[in-house]
């Protein structure tokens, strides 16, 4: 599959948009041999809100090859289909579809080469007369179970956050934080008293963007995981605590709200090779690199969400990355538990699928099924079975609006393979529906 033909709805593929249902090429977002840093003049630059690190193969220019660029289309037109450009060293454009602009974040890397961490005890909350409600009285309850991870491979290191998921040591995090550390590197993990252990890889999923990391020989260390709430309550004005280590500065408390839900975000993995897509919490509070894998809390003190992309203000720089302008970026933690689930049980993500393919070159709103006859649509599957063909544009997703293949995919995402969903789509100039059994493909195809 060339750049420019047609991607697969709901896994990475050539083209920018997710496969759904349809095998990839072995490395379908391989990146130049000798990547370029430099930013292209036309292209506007983004970062992972995520880790912070620096490496010699974290990113390049090669992505424009097979993503078309970022700048928002001249007269305000949102042009559908933009994807993810490399453009700096450890730094990744990232579409936000349903907004029509570019929205970044900074892979997990930190590009504080000092190799020092920031650990702060916290004060227990009761000792100074803070409610337990009130958000001193949460972050001290809860930063003992937030931890830092720092994550190095033979060319590349970076720095994020974690935060205990059970008893067993197991650590819930963004994979583009462990990335760096995935074949054959080094993890190592910091709890807010200082103590580190070395931490294994137990599965990552490059698409939901979610990853799990297990202690070694924990020893006697008292693992407390967070309480892990209902993110489909999450609603525009909640209150929200965002914990983590922006820029190392571990045990960093901010606050904010919830700012918006379901808002559709397309982003790279960090090291060039793979998408991930989620349906995301937006939230003000304040997210900086080094803040990805952290955990995004309600005013109960339950998480809702991991933090994992911001919005950067203006242009970054080469070698430079951008800070928080109050847009950022979690994946809901009902997904991201459903996905921590399946890597600790079988090592391997679960996707769930329609079994089409999509035109990344359409404008227009909605998700265009391809026109190729021979790859549009997977024979057998589930959007075969609903009578999907061809050239349709789907619009709905369930009550969702779909304005673009990123908003398909990561509505799609948010469910589970046997889930009945009801599209909306239209066909030489009339509307129709459908309903859809969710197919299921297990494993990423690069990992």
């Amino acid at each position: 599959m060339s750049p420019g033909q047609p991607g697969d709805a709901g896994r990475p593929g050539d083209s920018g948009y997710p496969g759904q249902g349809v095998t990839p090429p072995a490395d379908p977002f391989a990146v130049p041999a000798t990547p370029s840093y430099a930013l292209p003049p036309t292209q506007t630059g983004g970062t992972f809100g995520g880790g912070t690190g620096s490496g010699a193969d974290s990113g390049g220019t090669g992505w424009g090859a097979q993503y078309p660029g970022t700048i928002p289309p001249e007269g305000g037109r949102r042009r559908r289909g933009a994807g993810l450009v490399i453009v700096a060293a450890a730094v990744a454009a990232l579409v936000a579809g349903g907004v029509g602009g570019a929205v970044g974040y900074n892979a997990a890397k930190n590009n504080d080469n000092s190799g020092s961490t920031t650990v702060s005890a916290p004060k227990d909350a009761a000792a100074l007369n803070r409610a337990p409600t009130s958000v001193a009285g949460i972050a001290s309850k809860a930063l003992p179970s937030v931890v830092t991870i720092k994550a190095s491979g033979s060319q590349e290191s970076g720095t994020g956050t974690g935060f205990v998921f059970d008893t067993q040591g197991h650590i819930l995090t963004n994979n583009h934080v462990v990335a760096p550390a995935a074949n054959g590197g080094k993890l190592t993990v910091t709890f807010s008293n200082g103590k580190t252990f070395d931490a294994d890889v137990i599965g990552r999923a490059q698409g939901y963007d979610v990853a799990v990391i297990k202690l070694k020989n924990p020893g006697s260390v008292k693992l407390t995981p967070l309480p892990l709430g209902n993110s489909d309550n999450a609603a525009v004005g909640d209150a929200t605590i965002a914990i983590g280590a922006p820029f190392g500065l571990s045990g960093t408390v901010t606050t904010g709200i919830v700012s918006a839900v379901h808002r559709p975000v397309a982003s790279s993995d960090g090291e060039g090779s793979a998408a991930s897509y989620m349906s995301a919490i937006q939230t003000d509070a304040s997210i900086n690199p080094g803040n990805s894998g952290g955990p995004l809390l309600n005013a109960n003190g339950a998480v809702i969400g991991i933090d994992s992309a911001i919005q950067p203000g203006g242009t970054s720089e080469p070698g430079t990355q951008g800070g928080s302008v109050g847009l950022g970026f979690a994946i809901p933690i009902n997904q991201a538990r459903r996905v921590a689930d399946q890597l600790i049980k079988t090592g391997q993500p679960v996707y769930p699928v329609i079994g089409v393919s999509l035109d990344t070159s359409f404008e227009g709103d909605g998700a265009k099924i391809s026109t190729d006859t021979s790859s549009a649509i997977t024979a057998g599957g589930p959007g075969a079975q609903a009578g999907l063909k061809p050239g349709d544009v789907i619009t709905k997703f369930d009550d969702t609006l779909i304005d673009s293949g990123q908003t398909l995919i990561g509505e799609i995402w948010q469910h589970q393979p046997g889930d009945k969903v009801t599209l909306t789509y239209t066909r030489d100039g009339s509307t129709h529906t459908a309903t859809v059994t969710l197919g299921s493909r297990t494993g990423d195809s690069d990992n």
